[in-house]
This record gives C-alpha cells, structure tokens and sequence, in this order.
C-alpha cells in the first residue's frame, strides 16, 4: 500500500471520527420522565421528589365553631379546636322569603328520623340550631324554607359530629 492510499485512508478515518465525535458532544443528555404525573422514574422505586402535601383546609369561622356554614358558596365545614375535620361539603339554604339567616346559634337539639309537620316531609339527620331551622338530608340544587339541606354522608356526619350546645355559625 502506498504511501499516498494509506494518507488517503487515515483522512477517512479522521473525518469519519471526528463526525461521529461532534454527534456525541452535539445529544443532550436524556433525562426519564415519570410514567406518571407524581408517580415514581423507575417502576417500583420511590419517586425521588414526593409529591407536595395537600393544602390546609380552612373555614370562615370563629376557632369555637363546631359547624361553619357559608352561604355565598354553599359549602360547610365541621371544625375541632379551630382547624377543619371534614369538608367542604356541598348544602343549599333558605330561597328568597325564606332566608337562611347569618349568626352564631347553639344547637339545640338532634334528632336523626324527624319529620316536619309544617312541610309534611322528612329530615333525616336533623340537627336544631335556630328555632325551627336544621341541618338535614335534602336536595341540595333546590333552596329551602330556611333549613340547611346536605348530601346524605354529610348530614349524617354532622348529626354525628354535633351535640346541644355546640356552636354553629352562619356566614354570608
């Protein structure tokens, strides 16, 4: 081989080279995306950033309520020593004419299968806290005649969670 094919070939070799080294230098490194949105690299091991914890809930309310309610958003909150235990939870209030009215009342008494003999119907869950007004199961996408009606699960929470006594408040 002559001397000139063998500088020949070397050349090829070097610009071959060196091609392929700028390539290298040229790709980023890759870095794994999560299989899943706060799921971990790798399966079956530990996402190496844990997600964040959730957000503390907070009520509207004064720290000694035990049920907080706010109208303009139709949500309630049972609270212990200040801080939320449960909610929000979805209710609906009094319609126009028969407003639920705002305020800090003391619950009078319970009483978990109570049926209304001035609407003729039942208030399953229901808790007393200003008169003739209650918490208790009912449909909450229609407004009431003054009464809080909750889901199922939360009026049955708050009876249990409630006792006479307890403070309610009422927030616009």
């Amino acid at each position: 081989m002559s001397i000139k094919n063998l500088r020949a070939r070397a050349a090829k070799f070097v610009a071959v080279a060196g091609i392929a080294a700028a390539g290298f230098t040229l790709t980023a490194t890759a870095q794994a995306e999560p299989l899943w949105p706060g799921g971990p690299d790798i399966p079956g091991v530990p996402a190496i950033v844990p997600p964040p914890p959730p957000a503390p809930v907070y009520a509207p309310c004064s720290a000694d309520t035990r049920f907080c309610l706010r109208l303009s958003t139709n949500e309630g909150w049972l609270m212990e020593d200040g801080k939320v235990t449960y909610g929000p939870t979805p209710i609906s209030h009094g319609r126009p004419g028969f407003e639920t009215p705002p305020g800090r009342f003391d619950v009078d008494f319970k009483k978990a299968d109570h049926w209304s003999t001035m609407h003729n119907a039942p208030m399953k869950w229901a808790v007393f806290f200003n008169g003739d007004i209650a918490t208790h199961i009912g449909p909450i996408e229609e407004q009431s005649h003054g009464c809080i009606r909750m889901t199922p699960e939360g009026a049955e929470r708050t009876y249990n969670h409630l006792s006479p006594g307890d403070i309610v408040e009422v927030v616009e």
